[in-house]
């Protein structure tokens, strides 16, 4: 790609990234503008997610205690954020050492707290520690762990500081005492922690020719079923993976249908469409995270080309092996039966597909600037559907270079409550 395309590319990419009320497609509503989020504060003795501290689905298991003459001790790095109140009773700053991960969470949560309470900080009381004063496996000794209250210690606002650190992406939230509040995160090197969004390597499509293909198989020219903006069925041309990873593993959302069962797997910042409530036809995209029993997502019947409206029975967590988020020109695809949409990261289906704009044109544009690329033999084209190396396309492993673009500028641009709390996947080595 020449200079000049990129920078072309990127000044689409400034001018939709920040679009105007648009709703989340596909389905009607284009116009209505988002409403914020409701939060709701947490119970005493509460804990999101609903699954113990140390397992996949929340912080993850203890690596380790952390001393402060060990090799690890280079983890971790000292907070001095001066909107956080550090109570640092042993006067040593040892609840300033955190993991970068804890760290910018706390720094999310600080702001957060500001705004909900002008005037009020957010206090640590515990942080990382390494003289004994916790539970046996502890997540405090790894400096992945802090004890927090508001700078006030008012504790009528306990419940709410709970929520706002769900909210900042703490992985494991426990209103575990009524005098403060404990949050942790993943390790740095846990894979679950490196969440984009994508389906495991066995999860299926469907390809105009008939029958079914994993996703790891695809290649350019694959037609795979899919959904236009109104909600009809059709096939749309793969494009290209905004990620592939090929032997990484990582944590998927398992949600599970019944009549007809269907069973989809996708990363926790994965965009699925359900039914809004409203009486119409009308999708929304929300993050697979947030994905409840009694949900009502869309199942695909191809031989009808109709979608179906199912009810959510049971979501889960699997880790598995692979990681692959396709593209497709229409921004939507059938996967092991559901609808789901193309992209991940910001909770606005309809943003990200105007976003990625630009890239679909460029890659319409490719035959006819690079043809001898683009125009393989009869014989080299039956070469790549038959190679089982999804390589054979010549897309190197790991994120695309535009959806590395896209993520930066976003949190630039965007609100943070648009953006999944985990991130970008960084790519595994």
């Amino acid at each position: 790609m020449s200079v000049a395309t990129g920078i072309l590319l990127l000044g689409f990419t400034c001018s939709l990234l920040i679009p105007p009320g648009l709703s989340c497609g596909p389905g009607r509503g284009i116009g209505k503008r988002r409403h914020p989020k409701k939060l709701t504060p947490l119970v005493y003795k509460q804990f999101i997610p609903n699954v113990a501290e140390k397992t996949l689905g929340a912080s993850g298991r203890y690596e380790g205690k952390i001393a402060s003459n060990s090799d690890r001790f280079k983890e971790l790095t000292p907070n001095y954020n001066p909107d956080i109140v550090f109570k640092d009773e042993e006067n040593t700053g040892a609840d300033r050492l955190m993991t970068q991960r804890c760290k910018d969470k706390l720094n999310a949560l600080a702001i957060s707290v500001m705004n909900q309470w002008p005037g009020v900080k957010l206090r640590v009381t515990e942080g990382w520690d390494e003289d004994g004063h916790h539970l046996e496996e502890s997540l405090h000794y790894e400096g992945r762990a802090v004890d927090i209250t508001t700078s006030d210690r008012d504790r009528s606002k306990y419940g709410m500081l709970a929520r706002l650190a769900v909210e900042a992406g703490f992985d494991w939230v426990y209103y575990e005492s009524k005098a403060h509040i404990h949050c942790s995160v993943k390790a740095e090197n846990s894979v679950a922690a490196k969440s984009g969004g994508c389906f495991p390597a066995g999860a299926e499509v469907m390809v105009e020719l008939g029958g079914t293909k994993a996703v790891k198989d695809l290649r350019p020219g694959d037609r795979v079923l899919s959904s236009d903006a109104q909600g009809n069925l059709l096939y749309s041309d793969f494009l290209l993976f905004i990620d592939q990873q090929h032997d990484v593993k990582k944590l998927f959302y398992v949600i599970e249908t019944s009549h007809p069962r269907r069973r989809i797997r996708l990363t926790a910042a994965h965009l699925l469409f359900v039914a809004q409530v409203n009486g119409s036809r009308s999708f929304k995209s929300v993050f697979a995270s947030s994905i409840q029993p009694g949900d009502i997502i869309y199942s695909a019947d191809p031989r009808a080309m109709a979608l179906n409206e199912v009810k959510v029975e049971k979501v889960g967590l699997e880790e598995d092996t692979g990681a692959y988020a396709p593209l497709t020109a229409h921004g939507t695809l059938v996967i092991d039966q559901v609808l789901s949409s193309c992209y991940a990261l910001i909770e606005e289906h309809t943003w990200a597909h105007l976003a990625f704009a630009p890239l679909r044109f460029g890659l319409s544009l490719s035959p006819y600037l690079f043809p001898k690329d683009s125009s393989p033999s009869p014989q080299s084209h039956h070469q790549l559907d038959s190679s089982p190396s999804p390589q054979s396309h010549h897309q190197p492993e790991g994120i695309h270079w535009y959806s590395q673009l896209l993520y930066q500028l976003g949190t630039w641009l965007l609100d943070s409550n648009s953006l999944h709390p985990l991130g970008m996947a960084t790519k595994s080595s």
